[in-house]
């Protein structure tokens, strides 16, 4: 009988922990999917920012979700999307099926991120894009809401508002050499990398630089991963260029770069230079590529809003180095998702979208906004402007990547924002 009374106790005890002492958030983690290609810089960015945004949530006890809190757990899925768009798809069908995710974020490669966009949404699943441009991927949100609507763009905002901010750095960049150095007709020249991506930007190019009251004196398309552009550069002498307007995303950014500044072209450079917005970009060009510029989303020592220092600040200090615009994962899961959970009381996708959908937030590179289009149907995309997202223009100087824009372009001016500086040779060649 005693035996019976301790054995029924041992019990009675045992059931109270379970279903009294066990903490809370104890009792299921909320599961992340990373995905994005993890060999490289774009989703090394996807996985830092998580890592940190799941750090700061795990170790304030989880997030809010309703009664309970639960912590974040974060499930790395390696798309390879830049050599394989199967293994994109492969490893979002893995994230769902197999490691059982709630959420998913990441993705950079348009081709590869429209697939998984697919994928994503055959299970019902949230997912915060965090890398592609494609303005289709919010399109088709609008266009067939009931599939789609699971998808929000995190970062960055659409290429359409990518080529708009490109125009304004020209536009700024043009206005320095003018007021500087008396130049009273601009002349540009066009080198964009020989890709897909490019062809509209360069159409767009084309009838956008007249209207800036500049020359178009040339296009030239070097290969991707051009070791010698020397030609391209020498056809750019001959054509009297002022302004380069570069489009590059890959690794002949950084031999353009290093050549221009070698053989002292005496033009400047303004665009999209995705290789110039790394901090390995110095040592790469030997410092020849001081004075580019190239469109960037953070820069050391820059303040959008109050969250943006604290954000660059840790990252470097974990990471060793200026967090890339792929590592907005963070904002995504510790700023959007985290604040769409803890009000909508839920991790179901059904009852968080309407949520997502009207909530504004503060994240470090700016405000967060979900705009509609032009018939008034839900995009899910980003709003891009004053009091939203902007980016920033970065320039090279002296070793450090500085921002010089905006400074006052819409009467917006970032803290930290520096003058722009004309390399000393361009100088002396126009200067009367």
């Amino acid at each position: 009988m005693k035996k019976t009374r301790i054995l029924l106790s041992v019990v009675l005890a045992a059931f109270l922990v379970m279903t009294i002492g066990v903490p809370a958030y104890g009792a299921k983690t909320i599961k992340i999917g990373v995905i994005g290609p993890m060999n490289f810089m774009q989703g090394k960015g996807h996985w830092n920012g998580a890592v940190m945004a799941a750090e700061e949530i795990n170790a304030q006890g989880g997030i809010q979700v309703g009664s309970k809190k639960m912590k974040i757990e974060l499930i790395k899925a390696d798309s390879n999307e830049f050599l394989s768009i199967t293994d994109a798809t492969n490893a979002m069908e893995r994230a769902i099926t197999y490691d059982k995710v709630d959420f998913l974020v990441g993705g950079f490669r348009t081709e590869a991120v429209l697939a998984m966009q697919d994928i994503a949404m055959d299970y019902k699943k949230i997912f915060i894009g965090c890398g592609a441009a494609h303005p289709t991927l919010c399109i088709r949100v609008a266009r067939d809401y009931k599939r789609y609507k699971y998808f929000f763009r995190g970062t960055p905002f659409n290429s359409m508002f990518l080529v708009k901010t490109c125009f304004a750095h020209l536009g700024f960049v043009g206005k320095e050499l003018k007021t500087q150095l008396n130049i009273p007709k601009l002349k540009v020249a066009i080198v964009g990398e020989k890709q897909v991506w490019v062809e509209p930007m360069i159409g767009v190019a084309k009838t956008t630089i007249p209207k800036l009251g500049m020359e178009l004196v040339g296009v030239w398309r070097p290969s991707q991963t051009a070791t010698d552009v020397t030609a391209e550069l020498s056809a750019v002498q001959r054509s009297g260029a002022h302004i380069v307007f570069t489009i590059f995303s890959s690794s002949v950014g950084i031999t353009f770069a290093r050549q221009a500044g070698e053989l002292k072209v005496p033009a400047v450079m303004v665009g999209i230079n995705v290789e110039a917005q790394k901090d390995g970009f110095w040592k790469a060009t030997q410092g020849m590529g001081n004075y580019a510029m190239t469109m960037n989303t953070y820069a050391r020592g820059v303040e959008v809003n109050e969250l943006t220092k604290p954000f660059i600040e840790k990252y470097i200090k974990l990471f060793g180095e200026v967090p890339t615009y792929t590592a907005d994962t963070y904002s995504a899961i510790a700023i959007t998702l985290k604040k769409a959970i803890e009000k909508a009381g839920t991790l179901d996708a059904d009852k968080l979208i309407p949520v997502m959908e009207t909530m504004e937030v503060m994240v470090p590179s700016g405000r967060v906004k979900y705009i509609k289009d032009a018939k008034g149907r839900k995009l899910h995309d980003l709003a891009w402007g004053p009091g939203y997202l902007t980016s920033l223009g970065v320039q090279w100087q002296d070793g450090e990547l500085k921002a010089v824009w905006p400074n006052g372009w819409q009467g917006v001016t970032y803290k930290g924002v520096v003058p722009y500086k004309i390399a000393p040779w361009i100088v002396e060649k126009y200067k009367k």
